[in-house]
């Protein structure tokens, strides 16, 4: 008997997994992608002797990744080599006022005290709850397919539930704890990763502090490219085909199932299909209407994660002041947010991100040169042009030179800006996205886009925009999941390590 053919539009982390994960269970599976490389927003690119990471840059929930390789008999060492960074990252509140977040949590506790008298004893309560709904949320929740609420029928769960202070706001959790405003602020920046302001995000994410202080902030080697390459070899091990530049134009369905994806140069049959790629866009573009789950106006009500103006760099010096990751908290994130999430627009004085990995990496930037990923985050759906990009890089070069004491454009030899319109270009990504759907109470497992289409049998969706969501965990999560889904109502010919 022939194995189900399943074809994966999209090689990000979630497709990747997906298409993992089927081959795996005895599936034919072929991943159509639209660039000429894998990996999605997480692609790479080298110019002028430096290597760019052109998206994800934290390495967060270690456990995540080292439980997906295991799930293959492998592991994360098999294919990358991982460092854990001291600081984990800084935090630059203004001239001459520099934090180091300090890898292991006796320090921090130190650094808390420092702050506030009293806030060290408070941390290791904070945690303990946060080590909990880590235990839930990460091991047990977040593989939940959200299709329907008898998933979380079982009255240890409810219970959980009600434990993680779901209905509770992160932004009025994390002050029961803390006063400071400088802890308040480091507290609520592992929010900015679930593109929701803090009022608005369900105190159970304090497992992302979790993930940030006990867990810790690692770096892969070379990149984190390299876990593309790493999960792309372990899928080529089990069978998966990769086809580029495939660029999908079409779903041909008849009789409620898609029966051939359509691409700019050929045909492929299908009997499943696991959508990857945007989820909007292969509703509304790939679909006729008849076959789309979600109205225009569902979409248009949808609470989107920030786009995000990204500057890639390359500086013929070696700097000083910076860590490998850096945020500058020097202006007040109050009114950026209020100019993401609530009157869009360009902002006025944003905050901004400064990865600089030669500072772990020599190998990604030439001898005695420096490799920066400068991102802002803004809101989707904004006009984009050269001169606005131009515009935010001079103000953000100016805070960065001020803030760092140190000439840096004048050293500048490679230059790359990508915003709204690249990802639109390269992703298809809904009003220009960067992160998704916003994790805000309303847009939470069964209240996401569903992971299986409502009008086509043996469409399947996987991502950033539905289960679980934003975040290259959560992708990587959901691609096990749909797969998951895919086997229960098309089983494989042959059972593969049962």
């Amino acid at each position: 008997m022939a194995a189900t053919r399943v074809i994966v539009i999209g090689s990000g982390f979630s497709g990747l997994a997906a298409a993992t994960s089927l081959a795996d269970r005895g599936y034919d599976v072929t991943v159509l992608e639209k660039n000429s490389t894998p990996g999605g927003r997480a692609r790479s690119f080298s110019s002028n002797g430096f290597t760019f990471d052109m998206g994800p840059s934290w390495y967060w929930m270690p456990d995540v990744f080292e439980s997906y390789f295991q799930k293959f008999g492998k592991s994360t060492l098999d294919y990358y080599n991982l460092k854990r960074l001291d600081p984990s990252y800084a935090v630059i509140f203004g001239e001459d006022d520099f934090m180091d977040v300090p890898a292991q949590l006796s320090q921090m506790r130190q650094l808390f005290e420092s702050m506030e008298p009293g806030s060290a004893a408070q941390l290791d309560r904070f945690l303990e709850q946060a080590a909990y709904k880590y235990e839930v949320g990460i091991n047990q929740l977040v593989y939940k397919p959200g299709r329907s609420l008898t998933e979380f029928m079982n009255p240890r769960l409810l219970l959980d539930v009600l434990r993680m202070d779901v209905f509770q706001s992160f932004h009025k959790h994390i002050r029961r704890f803390f006063q400071h405003e400088k802890i308040v602020k480091l507290m609520e920046f592992p929010i900015l990763f679930l593109g929701a302001l803090p009022q608005n995000t369900p105190a159970l994410y304090s497992l992302m502090n979790y993930a940030d202080i006990s867990l810790g902030t690692w770096y892969p080697m070379g990149g984190m490219y390299k876990i593309v390459e790493g999960m792309v070899r372990l899928a080529k091990e089990k069978g998966v085909k990769f086809m580029y530049n495939q660029n999908v134009s079409r779903l041909e369905v008849q009789d409620g199932s898609v029966t051939h994806v359509q691409t700019d140069t050929g045909t492929f049959e299908a009997e499943v299909v696991v959508a990857s790629a945007d989820y909007h866009h292969v509703e509304k573009k790939l679909l006729a209407k008849s076959h789309q789950s979600y109205s225009d106006s569902y979409w248009e009500s949808r609470t989107m994660a920030p786009s995000s103006l990204l500057f890639y760099l390359g500086v013929n010096k070696r700097l000083q002041k910076l860590r490998h990751h850096n945020l500058f908290f020097d202006e007040d994130f109050g009114p950026h947010a209020q100019e993401i999430y609530t009157h869009p627009q360009w902002p006025t004085k944003p905050l901004f991100y400064v990865s600089a990995p030669s500072v772990t990496d020599p190998g990604v930037a030439p001898e005695g040169c420096e490799n920066l990923f400068i991102l802002i985050p803004v809101a989707p759906g904004l006009e984009d042009s050269e001169e606005l990009r131009e515009k935010y890089f001079n103000l953000v070069m100016d805070r960065l030179e001020r803030l760092t004491k140190q000439e840096i454009r004048s050293h500048i030899i490679y230059k790359r800006s990508y915003a709204h319109k690249d990802f639109i270009q390269d992703y298809n990504a809904f009003k220009g996205n960067a992160y998704g759907l916003a994790n805000t109470l309303l847009q939470t497992a069964i209240l996401k886009p569903s992971l299986k289409s409502k009008k086509v049998k043996n469409l399947f969706y996987t991502g950033q925009l539905t289960v679980p969501g934003p975040g290259v965990p959560p992708s990587l999560i959901s691609g096990q999941v749909v797969a998951r889904e895919v086997e229960k109502e098309y089983a494989p010919p042959v059972a593969v390590n049962v």
